[in-house]
């Protein structure tokens, strides 16, 4: 589904992305916006918990400068999503062998720093 990622710039499916993105199985989502720019806060997960995921995986930038706030990630495992926050190089190795797999996972990518 993801073909390549690199600073500032991803391609699904044959189309460029330059802003952050939502990916699951039925799609991209571009234009992610976070109140906080760094920060990914309840707020910014609302169309992520709409896609009913089991799990979520957060591209936290090129060089991991986005912070999931600690809340997030303890409503996220109180639904019973599964929640990982990695570089997104590596969120989208991940999220790309869960898809493999079968597993509903949403992938919340920043795409810059």
């Amino acid at each position: 589904m993801i073909e390549e990622y690199e600073f500032g710039r991803i391609i699904i499916q044959g189309k460029v992305y330059t802003s952050d993105v939502i990916v699951h199985k039925n799609g991209v989502e571009e234009g992610w916006w976070r109140k906080e720019g760094h920060k990914v806060c309840m707020d910014d997960i609302k169309r992520v918990i709409d896609l009913n995921p089991e799990i979520v995986v957060f591209g936290t930038g090129a060089y991991g400068r986005v912070k999931v706030e600690d809340n997030v990630i303890e409503y996220l495992k109180k639904k019973g999503i599964d929640v990982y926050a990695l570089e997104t190089k590596e969120a989208i190795k991940l999220f790309e062998s869960l898809l493999k797999q079968g597993k509903n996972v949403v992938l919340a990518a920043h795409l810059t720093c």
